[in-house]
């Protein structure tokens, strides 16, 4: 009886230290959730010192705004999330991405007729630059990317794809899967994809890839060529660089389709 009266004094003083332990791991807890909590504070103080020292800096130079949006994210704080507050007001970011969000529209909107809303980042950034004139506000893609993930926030139909290193930009509201993706990148060295290419590179079956041919001819979004040698072809005009380098016409691309 002796003895088991000592382990269960034994387990009684063990299950007090766990508890003294436990209390003390949830204060040591909360003091750093307290310092950590400071220190953010004080982070974004200095930020928001730093915005307005150089907020000219962040209006008019496309990398230094790329580096204040890098400063903004590590602690969480997003300059575009709100049209109005402190940085809306100090920076008037919030209206520069507003109006280059309108700005892309009107391109992809200009140029729908011939690439059936979609345009690799590249050449949007190059059309953008050019309606804005050489003596506009700089504009560098990272700003063209945050203006599209607003415009998507707000269900227009804007989208990106990851193309090789860069992406394309889609306007339009069309349903494309995994599938769709995999086709255009494929298709992104020459302009266009065949179905033994999507067969023979992903290791399809010719019903798959004909489905998803068909959606993008469907979409608009692809061009046939049956009077190709060997096998009709489909193009992807937002990735043919001849189409890119001049204004084609709807009866122009009429003449690509049978």
């Amino acid at each position: 009886m002796h003895r088991r009266g000592v382990g269960a004094g034994a387990i009684a003083k063990k299950k007090l230290a766990e508890a003294k332990y436990k209390e003390r791991g949830n204060v040591l807890a909360e003091d750093q959730i307290v310092q950590m909590s400071k220190q953010l504070e004080t982070f974004k103080s200095n930020l928001e010192e730093f915005a307005s020292k150089h907020k000219q800096e962040i209006r008019k130079s496309s990398q230094f705004r790329v580096q204040f949006q890098e400063m903004c994210a590590t602690i969480g704080v997003d300059p575009l999330a709100s049209g109005k507050g402190f940085w809306s007001e100090m920076l008037g970011v919030g209206d520069f991405y507003y109006e280059l969000g309108v700005q892309i529209i009107e391109v992809c909107l200009a140029l729908k007729h011939r690439n059936g809303g979609l345009i690799t980042l590249d050449e949007l950034h190059q059309r953008v630059l050019k309606g804005r004139g050489k003596y506009a506000q700089d504009v560098s893609q990272d700003d063209l990317v945050r203006a599209i993930k607003k415009l998507k926030v707000m269900g227009s139909g804007f989208g990106m794809i990851p193309v090789g290193g860069s992406y394309l930009v889609q306007s339009v509201p069309a349903e494309l899967n995994m599938d769709h993706t995999v086709v255009l990148q494929l298709a992104e060295k020459k302009g266009y994809v065949t179905v033994s290419e999507i067969k023979d590179s992903l290791k399809w079956e010719k019903e798959r890839a004909c489905h998803v041919l068909d959606h993008l001819l469907k979409e608009g979004l692809a061009w046939l060529d049956s009077q190709a040698a060997g096998e009709s072809q489909y193009w992807l005009p937002a990735l043919f660089s001849e189409l890119t380098s001049r204004d084609v016409t709807p009866e122009e691309a009429n003449q690509m389709t049978p």
